[in-house]
């Protein structure tokens, strides 16, 4: 057992803070010296004398022999990884480094439709080619949750070649499919699981959150330490176990994808993120779920809203065992407002919720918040709900994810179409042509489009009307989504 308290990382940041010398290394502000004013006006000039570069004593990022080892190490026992490795470009380029450490081109690899767009990423730099899978969706609730573990078995029994498989668990709105099921049939056909687990880096730290990855049977997942936990942002970790991931690949594939120069603000971050939960991580978690269990109990209470909940047994969803509760999804669509709606009311008295979509809006509920901020938002939704109720607003048009988005569907691989000759077209004029680009709500970055697939009128009919009703379109060139671009005929 390691000494979870020692925070090798800081420490040896402290003293490097503390030692006297005339710099001529990066950065070029030379320890806050030459920092404008504006900036240390907001941020004061401590946080930039400890802004580093890799100097003797702090060890290297991409070949760790010191502290950064040491903090590595110290975190790899804290998760229940083998190894582990700081992030400081986000889960991104986690995602990335996992998909070119397990696939090369033309190399198969089964994924949810529902991916974050760093996957797309990982498949245009790596030339692997997708099997997507459709999770489970609920109509209803217009929430798309996991996939199953019947559609994996059926993926790898199509795709026996297949070098991967890669699920998100939790999704963004905290929900978890059947990881373990998933993981054994996967492990069947000798190949890793993969996992992006950027919203559940804190399971691992409390009973009543839903099982992490690894103990689930992931090989490899990416965690953002920064979302749920206290790093800054940017600040992610990459896990791995067993024998199925070729370690050194992982290594190689991130020195691609991270900076050269990385933030010891970010690095120290995670190794103090990890000393905390390591050693408080229970007591903290304990402390979140009660606040957010008042805010699910209160809030569900108010006519006209729900709260997101696991199905009841009758209702079983392979796509749906389990629930981040320290995640809060609360629909609003029999107050006849959207979710975008909802959440700019909100915004006007003070609250800020980390996402919308057309019916919900999402709360991450974290180690940071207080009893005041819960106390803020079921006032805000009680204000909101007695506001709306008197209007009597009919409720509104539902919109259905479209579902057009299958393997028979994708012309090109994402590299493939990617490099391709493109076009800017009007949207009108785009309809049964192959994208060029990856398009996508945001939050929470799930791609509707992705580079080969074909567009289809129910796909840009969705987009429109997510645009139209507040919601915000990117990963493509035009951000006003008149135009797209296609793969020139």
């Amino acid at each position: 057992m390691l000494n979870q308290n020692h925070t090798p990382l800081v420490n040896a940041l402290k003293a490097c803070v503390a030692t006297s010398h005339a710099p001529f290394y990066t950065p070029g502000h030379k320890r806050g010296k030459g920092i404008s004013q504006p900036l240390t006006d907001l941020l004061g000039k401590a946080v930039f004398q400890a802004d580093l570069t890799e100097l003797a004593e702090l060890d290297n990022l991409f070949a760790p022999q010191g502290v950064i080892q040491e903090a590595q190490e110290l975190a790899a026992e804290a998760f229940g990884a083998s190894q582990t490795w700081f992030l400081v470009n986000g889960s991104t380029c986690g995602i990335e480094a996992a998909i070119l450490a397990t696939c090369g081109t033309g190399d198969k690899i089964i994924l949810p439709r529902n991916v974050h767009s760093s996957a797309i990423a990982g498949l245009i730099l790596s030339g692997a080619v997708p099997i997507f899978i459709n999770p489970e969706y609920d109509s209803v609730l217009d929430i798309a949750h996991s996939i199953t573990p019947n559609a994996v078995q059926f993926a790898l029994q199509q795709h026996p070649d297949a070098k991967a498989v890669l699920t998100v668990y939790p999704t963004y709105y905290g929900v978890c499919g059947d990881l373990a099921a998933i993981a054994h049939i996967t492990h069947q056909y000798n190949i890793p699981l993969l996992v992006d687990e950027a919203h559940g880096a804190h399971f691992a730290f409390h009973p009543e959150l839903p099982t992490p990855a690894l103990a689930a049977g992931a090989d490899l997942t990416v965690q953002s330490t920064h979302k749920v936990l206290a790093a800054i942002t940017q600040a992610s970790m990459l896990h791995v176990q067993g024998n199925r991931i070729d370690y050194q690949r992982v290594s190689k594939a991130l020195q691609l994808v991270q900076s050269t120069s990385p933030s010891y603000l970010l690095l120290a971050s995670l190794d103090a993120a990890r000393q905390q939960m390591a050693v408080h991580g229970k007591d903290l978690m304990s402390r979140t779920l009660q606040l957010a269990e008042e805010a699910r109990t209160k809030i569900s209470q108010i006519s006209g809203l729900a709260v997101l909940e696991i199905p009841a047994k009758q209702k079983f969803s392979p796509g749906f065992v389990a629930l981040d509760r320290t995640r809060l999804t609360v629909n609003v669509y029999h107050l006849g407002l959207s979710g975008f709606e909802a959440e700019e009311i909100l915004e006007e008295i003070g609250v800020t919720a980390e996402f919308s979509s057309l019916q919900n809006v999402t709360f991450i509920i974290s180690l940071g918040n207080t009893q005041a901020d819960i106390k803020q938002l079921i006032q805000g939704f009680t204000t909101i709900a007695d506001k709306y109720s008197l209007l009597l607003k009919l409720p509104l048009h539902k919109l259905s994810l479209p579902t057009q988005t299958k393997n028979d569907e994708s012309r090109l691989s994402p590299r493939e179409a990617f490099f391709a000759a493109s076009e800017t077209l009007s949207l009108e004029y785009t309809s049964d042509r192959i994208c060029a680009e990856i398009v996508c709500p945001y939050p929470p970055g799930i791609p509707v489009l992705m580079p080969g697939e074909l567009i289809t009128k129910t796909a840009l009919e969705y987009l429109r009307q997510i645009q139209a009703m507040g919601g915000f379109i990117s990963g493509c060139v035009d951000p006003s989504f008149k135009t797209l671009k296609v793969v020139k005929n």
